[in-house]
């Protein structure tokens, strides 16, 4: 019987530079999320722009020597990096889905979905038809325009809620009425989005036939009614024994342990692995058995290293040199202005058709057009499964960087006038002899007459 030989160990030479990577990327990552704050920006501008830094788009071109030994050629070194980053993605999208308040969703219901609706299908649909459009600039080889254009679609459809979410903790507006409707449609397009970004994966994956596309909707519509019906119970029990212990530990290893376990079941199923942790992470976010500040460790960990290690991470795989041509210059505009377009268009038209005026339509389309984290994910989900190139990921991801750098400007200009159209409302109806003044009246009654205790989202950033 001859026994298999034994695995070879990592080099030490693949062990050195692996940890100088994690250190460099990680000390980027902070000192430039900390300069992305103090502007007033997301950290997550910052923590990307860390990985452009050190990628071919900076580093390359300046100190070439040294990023051929920080960033060696050889697939192997680089996956290392990828598999720690895949880990963080998967926990961050956990523990996204555990802090969504499905709450602000039911209290806010049509005129939430409304604004969901129209800000998902506007720029999905524009998103497809530039996809079909620029195929002939950016499509990789081997990819069917199909796939490209229905992913580009999912990619300028969706929403960041944790980039939303502290955006509007820093200017307080968290627990104000359009805050939290911003929220609740927000939480109606991450759900679909991921939903979408399972469907596109799976066309991705096994090509684009009517079976497949068949089986690629049912098959995450199974997953959900699988979650509902029989991982909402076992969550549950595994949380309640979990948390019969003393400290964190368990709790933390146990909802670790279900959102692997959930990311490799739908990776299995040929579906995107952060679907199934996405749904895992409702799941206990959902559960009556849950204790959330035994959690606070977990979001701590993920929040301070995984992510913004990913968030670089994606941004080494950025090439900017690419757009010195002017055709991938010109598809780069294009799509940065179908996805701010559409998506502002969408989320304001849904807005005025629940009624509210422009300045408050116009503040839910600056919170809506927000990417960044989700469109990340989608990005690099796309490079991972070959449906973009480096071209078209870099230009995807500057779209993320883009908007999220736009919603806080635009979103304080908007709010500014509407407290300027209530302070103008107040002033009317006091003149209005027949009208029997309050003295504690303010200008903000009807947009805060539902005031709510802040979302659990905002401790995402």
């Amino acid at each position: 019987m001859t026994l298999a030989a034994p695995v070879p160990t990592m080099a030490p030479h693949s062990t050195l530079v692996f940890l100088t990577q994690l250190a460099s990327l990680l000390l980027f990552a902070l000192v430039l999320g900390r300069l992305a704050q103090r502007f007033r920006l997301p950290a997550i501008v910052g923590e990307m722009c860390a990985g452009m830094l050190l990628g071919p788009s900076v580093l390359q071109h300046v100190l070439p020597d040294l990023s051929d030994w920080l960033l060696p050629h050889q697939p192997e070194q680089m996956h290392m990096l990828d598999a720690t980053g895949q880990f963080g993605v998967l926990l961050l999208v956990g523990v996204t889905g555990a802090e969504l308040n499905f709450g602000l969703v039911r209290k806010r219901g049509i005129t939430a979905a409304r604004v969901s609706l129209a800000g998902l299908l506007l720029p999905l649909g524009l998103g497809i038809a530039t996809g079909f459009a620029l195929s002939g600039i950016l499509l990789p080889d081997g990819v069917e325009a199909l796939t490209f254009a229905c992913f580009l679609g999912v990619a300028m459809c969706v929403t960041a809620i944790p980039v939303i979410a502290k955006t509007l903790l820093d200017m307080r507006l968290m627990d104000r009425d359009i805050g939290q409707l911003i929220l609740s449609a927000g939480v109606v397009d991450d759900i679909v989005g991921w939903f979408l970004l399972s469907v596109v994966a799976a066309m991705a994956t096994a090509g684009v036939t009517a079976s497949v596309m068949a089986t690629s909707v049912l098959y995450p519509v199974g997953v959900v009614l699988f979650a509902l019906l029989i991982g909402r119970p076992l969550v549950g029990a595994a949380l309640r024994w979990a948390g019969r212990a003393d400290g964190p530990a368990p709790t933390i290893t146990t909802v670790v342990v279900m959102t692997l376990f959930g990311a490799a079941a739908t990776q299995a199923m040929e579906l995107e692995a952060i679907f199934g942790a996405f749904v895992v992470g409702v799941l206990v976010g959902t559960s009556k058995d849950l204790d959330r500040e035994k959690l606070e460790p977990l979001k701590t960990t993920v929040l301070a290293f995984l992510a913004p290690l990913f968030f670089a991470t994606a941004g080494l795989r950025m090439d900017l040199t690419g757009l010195r041509h002017p055709d991938v210059l010109a598809a780069a505009l294009a799509v940065l202005a179908v996805a701010v377009i559409g998506k502002f268009s969408g989320a304001f038209l849904g807005a005025r058709l629940s009624h509210l005026n422009r300045w408050e339509a116009l503040a839910l389309g600056a919170g809506m057009n927000c990417r960044g984290v989700v469109e990340v994910v989608v990005a690099m989900t796309g490079l991972r499964l070959g449906v973009l190139d480096t071209d078209s990921y870099t230009i995807i991801v500057l779209v993320a960087i883009v908007t999220s750098v736009m919603t806080p400007p635009v979103l304080r200009y908007a709010m500014v006038r509407v407290e300027a159209t209530a302070d103008a409302e107040l002033t009317l109806k006091d003149t209005d002899p027949g009208t029997d003044p309050t003295p504690n009246a303010t200008a903000r009654t009807s947009h805060d007459s539902e005031r709510s205790e802040p979302s659990n989202s905002e401790v995402t950033p």
